[in-house]
């Protein structure tokens, strides 16, 4: 659950860069301080988690297979 809200909210940064050019993260933290760039690192991390773990956690996928 923390991996995913984490990605949820790196997802929603991403969102407000693409749209608004606005980097929440950096405006919070600093333009690429230790802070922000530990930030990225975690929710990067967490991307990494849910991809690994998403099919087994998952009760939609979980049991199905591709048609």
């Amino acid at each position: 659950m923390i991996a995913y809200t984490l990605v949820i909210i790196g997802a929603l940064n991403w969102g407000l860069v693409g749209f608004f050019n606005f980097d929440l993260v950096a405006k919070i933290f600093g333009e690429m301080s230790m802070l922000s760039k530990v930030i990225y690192a975690v929710v990067g991390i967490a991307a990494i988690a849910e991809l690994v773990t998403h099919k087994s956690a998952c009760k939609h996928c979980a049991g199905s297979s591709p048609s």
